[in-house]
């Protein structure tokens, strides 16, 4: 068992890929995900950002698809971006919708759902104001939720950040989950931690300290 400065250091030491690895931070929680209560899910700004670009889809109309180009998304529309995903063309890494549009949006949750890209107001990717959204995502805010195991996986920089970076990002993801835990979970909270790069192993922190 590491630090978390120890195993960031050892992350970044070890990935020998010819990219720019992801590291990601995994975390088990004591939580029974089966009672909806404990079903934890949200997002959380990322001080040092993700390090890599995404893209970002919106269901809006009229003004706030004029507020979402302008913030700079990617794809914006309503029937025709609907349409679009019917057939399969998914090449974006976040949805947001206004609140009007989800009757729509919420017949697309065949193919949204099983790639965790079904906007959610828990998540902040149901809003009226998608233009605050574009520019929250596109710098660096991301989306963690349980499995069904009760695990979160959250990226929290590339093998390339400098270590404080990374530091912050992984001391602001901790702190959210500290932050969402839910009044039901008993026991110890936060049962195991790991970080590990895209190609690497995981490496194990010593959850003593949180």
């Amino acid at each position: 068992l590491y630090s978390s400065t120890d195993a960031i250091t050892k992350v970044k030491a070890m990935a020998s890929a010819k990219f720019d690895e992801t590291i990601e931070l995994a975390v088990r929680l004591g939580l029974d995900p089966r009672k909806a209560e404990q079903a934890v899910r949200g997002t959380v700004a990322l001080p040092s950002g993700t390090g890599k670009t995404v893209r970002v889809a919106v269901f809006a109309a009229g003004e706030a698809a004029q507020a979402a180009r302008d913030a700079g998304a990617d794809i914006v529309g309503t029937d025709d971006l609907a349409a679009a995903i019917e057939g399969g063309k998914m090449d974006f890494d976040i949805a947001i919708s206004t609140p009007d549009l989800m009757p729509m949006v919420g017949k697309l949750g065949r193919a949204l759902g099983p790639r965790g890209l079904m906007p959610n107001p828990k998540t902040g990717t149901v809003t009226q104001d998608v233009a605050r959204a574009v520019t929250e995502f596109k710098g660096g805010k991301v989306e963690y939720r349980t499995d069904r195991y009760g695990n979160v996986q959250v990226p929290i920089g590339k093998v390339s950040f400098d270590l404080p970076a990374i530091e912050a990002n992984f001391k602001a993801v901790i702190e959210e989950l500290q932050r969402a835990r839910p009044a039901s979970a008993k026991g110890k909270y936060i049962k195991k931690v790991g970080v590990s790069s895209t190609m690497g192993p995981g490496v194990k922190i010593d959850i003593s300290a949180f």
